[in-house]
């Protein structure tokens, strides 16, 4: 059964959405380590930049079936937890700005990751399912209620748990916990060792059984080498560890991994293999309703 990861940056010294040969390079890379499909990420960008992107991806799609979508990772993020994007490309999901990104993505647009609390959201999360598109909660200040709104609204996926988001506590279990909680939700994790402690990998696989999905967040230095990189017209330096961070900060930039070594870190935590191949086989296929 295909591999699949449905958030994924680039690889092999590409970015996907930059040209149609360096998308279809960046896809080969990550096929190199076992991934057969991949959905294309784009990080926050001024809309026309989107659409330039969004007609590279659509281009590549019609050369390879492996590419299944677009997953746009922003605009609609906290500020406060942007992460590696640039927070002059944020904006508030108002219906315009949704329907804006529907059409410069040009039925191409698979999933997004959005920030429940902003205002609008939860009405933008209504059209977006509507449009067939999964929504995952990500990049958030949102507590637990927020966040059982946007699963309410159509919601199904977090986007990396535990990274870009409001902690486990014990008066507020946060996003992660509230999806915990709800089985319609699938929770993605970057099994790297970097962004999430293994222990806390093999908790997620044991609290959550079957809707764990094993994501890379790779940008394009996966399967590369180390150096510096852009991503989102932001400056990344990828330690030769494979930590890729914003130039001159320690903010985790993506990752440089592979789903291969995805899985290779799950069964080292103790996850046991048959459920740490269902995290790139089934469990994607589920959440993406292929």
């Amino acid at each position: 059964m295909a591999w699949t990861d449905i958030h994924c940056h680039g690889g092999g010294g590409h970015a996907f959405g930059g040209t149609v040969e360096g998308t279809l390079a960046a896809l080969a890379a990550h096929r190199s380590h076992g991934t057969g499909r991949v959905v294309a990420s784009l990080v926050s960008a001024p809309l026309a930049e989107t659409a330039r992107a969004a007609a590279v991806i659509r281009e590549a799609m019609a050369a390879d079936a492996g590419l299944l979508g677009i997953h746009l990772e922003g605009p609609f993020l906290a500020p406060s937890r942007k992460g590696a994007h640039d927070p002059s490309a944020l904006a508030l999901p108002t219906r315009e700005a949704v329907m804006g990104l529907l059409e410069a993505c040009d039925g191409t647009l698979r999933q997004i990751t959005m920030a429940p609390e902003l205002p609008g959201a939860i009405e933008a999360i209504g059209i977006l399912v509507d449009h067939g598109v999964v929504v995952a909660v990500g990049h958030t200040e949102c507590g637990a209620g927020e966040a059982r709104a946007a699963f309410d609204a159509g919601a199904t996926l977090i986007t990396h748990g535990f990274n870009a988001m409001a902690p486990i506590t014990g008066r507020d279990p946060g996003p992660l916990g509230a999806a915990l909680d709800d089985p319609r939700v699938a929770i993605e994790v970057i099994a790297d060792g970097i962004h999430v402690a293994p222990s806390n990998i093999a908790t997620l696989f044991r609290a959550a059984p079957g809707r764990i999905v094993l994501v890379t967040d790779a940008m394009a230095a996966a399967a590369s080498s180390p150096g510096r990189y852009s991503l989102g017209g932001l400056d990344v330096d990828v330690t030769v560890d494979g930590r890729a961070v914003l130039a001159g900060t320690q903010t985790l930039a993506g990752s440089t991994l592979t789903l291969d070594r995805a899985v290779d870190v799950c069964i080292a935590a103790g996850v046991p293999r048959d459920e740490a191949e269902a995290a790139v086989t089934t469990t994607p296929e589920w959440v993406l309703d292929l």
